[in-house]
């Protein structure tokens, strides 16, 4: 593994939000970079080949209060991008997604009949969790905050009955192509009412946020608040299905199933590229 791999990158980063949280904003790039154990230039061209801003910049957007701009500035009101079409079929923001839900009577049998491959991938965010049926992505993880036979339980246990292959060469391509933002195929296992709160999430842009409540009206169940935050939290397919896009409406990051870290870096990598 090179320096400039983005496995390296995201590792990088995510020592640095560490620090960057016990020292604060005012935390220097000499200072961060000798936390790092790097020489500035080097921090600043990782961070440049990860993101494309500097180390400074970047700090801006990993704050709280960055988040709570978010939800000011570029809060999505998913009820009138639902409305327009932007879910379902065809292109979904900055990836060509097509989906396909898993019928509730196949839901219910636990995931039995299902072959499910599975591999381990580096992606900007650190060594991830992928699996995928023959119709496509269903299950994306990541394994830094819980380890990485935590992460294959976790998403194991979503479809007890269903069979595992490990064959990382078989749904490498599509992997790939997903980080890419090329054509990629998912397949959502789960039931009605999940599937409902994740086309949902699918419709919002990248570099913008939504809340929980907004979800819940969009999808006809305006006072399911707390529902909606648990199927959420269930998404097997992070980031793909951009579930750290949703939000609590007083700007509070909520939760994230993968570590707050995590749904941080991604917030920030997100709208520093929409920045550019």
């Amino acid at each position: 593994m090179t320096d400039l791999s983005p496995a390296y990158h995201y590792q990088v980063i995510a020592r640095a939000l560490d620090v960057i949280d016990a020292e604060g904003p005012a935390l220097t790039l000499d200072s961060l970079a000798q936390r790092m154990t790097m020489s500035p230039a080097h921090f600043q061209r990782v961070f440049s080949q990860w993101v494309g801003v500097s180390p400074k910049r970047y700090q801006q957007y990993l704050t709280l209060a960055h988040a709570r701009r978010l939800l000011t500035e570029r809060h999505t009101m998913l009820g009138t991008a639902l409305a327009t079409g932007l879910s379902g079929t065809g292109r979904l923001h900055d990836l060509f997604l097509t989906w396909e839900a898993m019928s509730p009577g196949d839901y219910a049998k636990g995931g039995a009949g299902l072959e499910i491959k599975w591999g381990w991938f580096e992606s900007p965010f650190g060594p991830t969790l992928v699996m995928a049926t023959d119709r496509g992505i269903c299950g994306m993880g990541f394994a830094d905050e819980m380890g990485a036979e935590a992460a294959l339980e976790d998403l194991a246990g979503r479809w007890p009955k269903a069979t595992y292959v490990e064959d990382p060469t078989a749904i490498r391509p599509m992997v790939d192509a997903a980080f890419r933002g090329e054509a990629t195929s998912l397949h959502l296992i789960g039931a009605p009412f999940q599937i409902k709160v994740w086309e949902a999430l699918l419709s919002i842009p990248s570099g913008h946020v939504t809340t929980y409540a907004d979800i819940a009206g969009a999808i006809g169940h305006p006072t399911a608040h707390r529902a909606v935050g648990t199927a959420v939290g269930r998404n097997p397919i992070s980031f793909l299905i951009p579930c750290h896009r949703a939000m609590r409406r007083d700007g509070g990051l909520g939760g994230y199933h993968w570590g707050l870290p995590r749904k941080r870096a991604m917030l920030a990598w997100e709208a520093a590229r929409t920045d550019l």
